[in-house]
């Protein structure tokens, strides 16, 4: 998912885990920058591996971006 600018209504929206791709447009990387993270280690947040692809955690970006967590309850 490409977009040319992301907001956090839109980064909560992606549910819990996104592709290193869509990461790296929210961070501002570029796609060959993204996976060369990802394989040194180094990308920005916290990435799990599976098989062949990356997942990140969307609460890792907005943590990153420094926008709090939003945690919902319903009390009954």
């Amino acid at each position: 998912m490409r977009q040319t600018s992301w907001t956090v209504e839109a980064v909560r929206d992606l549910g819990l885990t996104t592709d290193i791709e869509t990461a790296a447009s929210i961070l501002g990387i570029g796609r060959s920058k993204a996976y060369a993270l990802a394989k040194e280690g180094d990308f920005p947040v916290r990435i799990i591996r599976v098989g062949r692809s990356y997942l990140v955690p969307v609460p890792a970006i907005l943590e990153l971006l420094g926008v709090p967590l939003v945690i919902s309850a319903t009390v009954k």
